[in-house]
């Protein structure tokens, strides 16, 4: 009897597709729910983490280029004049208002403070677009791995309702239902490490480029 019983679960269990598209096909809607949820924010996590990996590396090649011609320019004033209209660089466009702020002045009275006060300004400002996309990362970093959790919970449950109706103790019974709950968590993992990684790498690149801008508004200021 018990001969019987094991390979009719070894018969099941053989029979069972485990491919991922089979595990998502044959969850309920709460699991399907939690696994396109976590797929669909791991795809836009990448979308930003490609973004960004390009954009510092476009600013930072661009910044260093533009601090090169800067400092061997004549005068701040002429290399302003100079200027391409469309700029994207942050640290082009910090001079440029700044410039914009020096020529417009009508005296000279505090002009290092107003300048120093609208330098803040419009590092913020340039950091913020920097900055954008980096709360999405900290929240699927944070949260995904909970929320694949909780579609592995509710799958398990799933699995021992399975038991209760079926009143068969087998593995092979209840091994898809928790085959299908531990998709959730994996793919909750998926989308979490590389957001972690991600948000960490570029917040300490954020801050460099920060200071960058800083150190040369310090100097710029210095000479005006």
């Amino acid at each position: 009897m018990e001969a019987d019983i094991t390979s009719q679960a070894v018969g099941l269990a053989s029979n069972t597709d485990f491919s991922l598209l089979s595990l998502f096909l044959r969850a309920d809607f709460v699991v399907k729910s939690v696994i396109l949820m976590l797929i669909a924010c791991s795809i836009y996590s990448w979308a930003v983490i490609i973004e960004k990996y390009k954009l510092f590396k476009k600013i930072n090649l661009e910044s260093e280029e533009f601090e090169i011609k800067f400092w061997k320019s004549k005068s701040a004033e002429s290399f302003y004049n100079n200027l391409p209209i469309n700029l994207e660089n942050p640290l082009a466009l910090l001079f440029k208002d700044t410039m914009q702020t020096v020529l417009k002045a009508k005296t000279k009275t505090n002009l290092n403070e107003r300048i120093s006060s609208m330098v803040e300004v419009n590092i913020e400002k340039q950091m913020s677009k920097i900055d954008k996309g980096f709360t999405f990362l900290a929240t699927v970093g944070s949260t995904a791995p909970f929320i694949g959790l909780f579609g592995t919970v509710w799958g398990i449950m799933n699995s021992f309702q399975s038991i209760a109706i079926s009143r068969n103790t087998s593995l092979a019974i209840v091994a898809p239902g928790i085959a299908e709950a531990l998709f959730a968590t994996a793919l909750g993992l998926l989308a979490a490490i590389p957001a972690v990684v991600a948000y960490n790498k570029f917040n300490n690149d954020s801050k460099k480029y920060s200071q960058k801008l800083e150190n040369f508004s310090k100097r710029f200021i210095s000479i005006i």
